[in-house]
């Protein structure tokens, strides 16, 4: 019989415990015997109630109880008492805050009770090394990680607390399944809100920070933790890029925090921190949000060009790709699949088979007779994505096209498309014409992830490209809103049909948005800074080798008349459109000073400075005037040459 208001409270939060069921074998087991249980996990993940169900078990089980919360005891010897009765089970809560005598409860107070104690120590930090490091209790300890509920727990625990069926998912995907969260968002549902990320809900971001995250001991510390936040992994390096000399101190301090792992890549914070944090951070001060953003992203992308080793870039790119799909609105770009140990890899003898046979399951027998082909025209334009074993699970291809299609609908009618501005003497077009995964088609798989990441890796270090197409979906509802946050246009036209499926094709030229603003852009959508729409460009000017030519000439014989100048089609390059701050004529000079000494003069004194007619800069240089004039002309296309680089290599 129910008959005071506690007795109540437990019967209610009994009714709504689910999960657990390891750590509750374990218990019941170690009721059988003695020792020490030390439970340790993140705040909010559920040690106390835990603790509560220990309880109820060890007293069902006519053992003597003894229930100890940390923050209400002193520290001190004297601040623990001593269980009593036959066979006690002591149960302490809060232990981190014992830290300060955890060397006296280990050597002295837990040796002191009766042999037949069960004692379960649950806090937020895991046992230290001098638990660790004596062999008597590396024996006699049992150290218990308390995670986030399982998938089907957490579902068990919104059905019992009525949340309607549709909305499930969505609720576990925000909380990670940590019970806290959880709670919180069943709460926020039943106050009418229909949150779809924790931005949504402020107030149950600063009970989760409240309780998660201690308080940062100054406005630097702050700023470590949102680096923590917004980096997939934390090294002191990155740190660096924002705390500078403080980088040092400041990492050591992040490793001390019972919510922050170590990995071999670095340090990262626990799941549902991490989105608290930055959920927190956006909505606090989104200007500062922004530039901290820029410069991680720019830290990051400094780091995957410094990497030589493709498959540690692509390991890079994943992991800021998972990370920042986190926080996206777009379906198809948020929590991306776990790779699952899945890696990129070139083709291989024996890939061939399975290859094909994936296709022709998926797509059909006549687009697996396009990849036959594709495969023997160009097998180095394949990706393999293998399973741990080295099996193929999923493959990608990206075709360098050129008017030869090999009588392929797909390249045909994207070659054919990229012909309204078509690549230049030096310039690429990167078409991804196949994607599969072997066991999910093109459904959300580690193939997805590893795909995406391919992609990113592409477009950012492949210079001299001029276009980008992806015809290698055939769900344009699906993929649509993924390629249009990348700035990937939707291009009729150039879509084909195969086997009765019709593929669309995004595209994004690469001279009208080329990589620096198209990086600019994915940022700023990323931190919800207004853009403009993805569109096919109507600005910016494609220029032919012979037209970059005479417009280089025409600049520099209106050097003197901002008016035609502003009038040069090079106004419009990208070379020029890369940096807002540069005008044409800094870049002429720009040019100018990379030439030969000799080639640099006649520039000068006949463009830029010219003092005095180019019959009399001949005779000051001593050369006769047909002699002046095809050395000027060899500098005027040296200066076009270095001019028309830049152009085609966007850098």
């Amino acid at each position: 019989m129910v008959t005071t208001l506690g007795q109540q409270l437990g019967e209610l939060r009994r009714r709504v415990f689910v999960g657990r069921d390891e750590e509750l074998t374990r218990f019941r087991d170690a009721l059988a015997t003695s020792g020490v249980i030390f439970l340790h996990g993140p705040g909010g993940v559920g040690k106390s109630t835990l603790l509560d169900t220990y309880a109820r078990l060890a007293t069902d089980a006519g053992r003597t109880v003894l229930r100890i919360d940390a923050r209400h005891v002193t520290l001190g010897p004297d601040g623990l008492p001593r269980p009593g009765g036959d066979r006690p089970v002591l149960l302490i809560d809060t232990y981190e805050l014992l830290a300060p005598v955890d060397d006296w409860v280990r050597e002295q107070y837990l040796p002191s009770l009766p042999a037949d104690t069960l004692v379960v120590l649950a806090g937020r930090h895991a046992p230290g090394p001098r638990w660790r490091a004596d062999p008597a209790w590396r024996e006699l300890l049992r150290a218990r990680e308390l995670g986030n509920l399982t998938p089907r727990a957490g579902r068990d625990y919104l059905a019992l607390q009525d949340v309607p069926e549709d909305a499930r998912d969505r609720l576990l995907q925000l909380s990670h399944g940590h019970p806290l969260t959880l709670s919180l968002l069943v709460d926020a549902v039943r106050r009418g809100c229909d949150p779809r990320t924790l931005a949504d809900l402020p107030d149950v971001v600063g009970a989760l920070l409240a309780l998660l995250v201690d308080q940062a001991p100054s406005p630097r510390h702050r700023d470590a933790l949102e680096v923590c936040a917004h980096l997939p992994v934390t090294t002191e390096d990155l740190l660096r890029s924002v705390a500078g000399d403080e980088a040092g101190p400041l990492f050591a301090w992040l490793r001390t925090l019972s919510f922050v792992s170590e990995g071999p890549h670095g340090l990262f914070p626990h799941d549902i921190v991490r989105d608290a944090l930055d959920a927190d951070h956006r909505w606090r001060d989104p200007a500062h949000y922004a530039r901290l953003s820029r410069t991680l992203d720019a830290a990051v992308l400094a780091r995957i060009h410094a990497t030589a080793d493709r498959r540690e870039r692509l390991r890079l790119v994943i992991d800021h790709t998972v990370v920042a799909g986190a926080r996206s609105r777009v379906t198809t770009c948020r929590t991306p699949a776990p790779t699952m140990q899945a890696y990129v890899d070139e083709l291989r003898d024996g890939d061939r088979a399975p290859i094909i046979a994936m296709t022709a399951r998926w797509q059909g027998q006549e687009q697996a007779g396009h990849v036959a082909r594709w495969l023997d025209r160009a097998p180095e334009a394949f990706q393999v994505f293998r399973t741990p074993s080295g099996e193929p699970r999923g493959f990608a291809a990206c075709l360098d096209l050129t008017p030869d299609d090999g009588g392929d609908p797909g390249a045909a009618a994207m070659w054919h498309y990229v012909q309204q501005a078509p690549p230049r003497a030096g310039e690429r077009v990167r078409a991804w014409r196949f994607f599969l995964d072997r066991d999910h088609g093109q459904s959300s798989s580690p193939s997805v992830t590893l795909f995406v990441a391919c992609q990113t890796l592409d477009n950012i270090t492949l210079g001299g490209t001029a276009w980008t197409l992806i015809g290698a979906y055939a769900d344009p509802e699906l993929w649509a809103p993924t390629m249009d946050n990348l700035d990937f246009w939707h291009a009729p036209s150039a879509g084909y049909t195969v086997g009765g499926t019709h593929y669309p094709v995004f595209a994004h030229d690469w001279r009208r948005t080329d990589i620096a603003e198209w990086l600019t852009l994915v940022h700023d959508r990323q931190s919800g800074t207004p853009t403009r729409p993805t569109a096919e460009p109507t600005t910016g000017v494609v220029l032919t080798l012979p037209a970059f030519t005479d417009a280089v000439r025409a600049a520099l014989r209106d050097l003197r008349d901002p008016a035609r100048l502003r009038e040069n089609p090079l106004q419009g390059a990208r070379l020029l459109r890369r940096d807002e701050g540069r005008t044409l004529r800094d870049l002429i000079e720009a040019g100018t000073a990379a030439l030969p000494p000799a080639a640099a003069e006649l520039i000068t004194r006949t463009f830029l400075h010219p003092g005095t007619t180019q019959e009399r800069v001949a005779a000051s240089l001593h050369l006769s005037y047909n002699t002046y004039r095809r050395r000027r002309d060899e500098a005027v296309a040296g200066l076009t040459e270095w001019l028309w680089e830049r152009e085609i290599s966007g850098s």
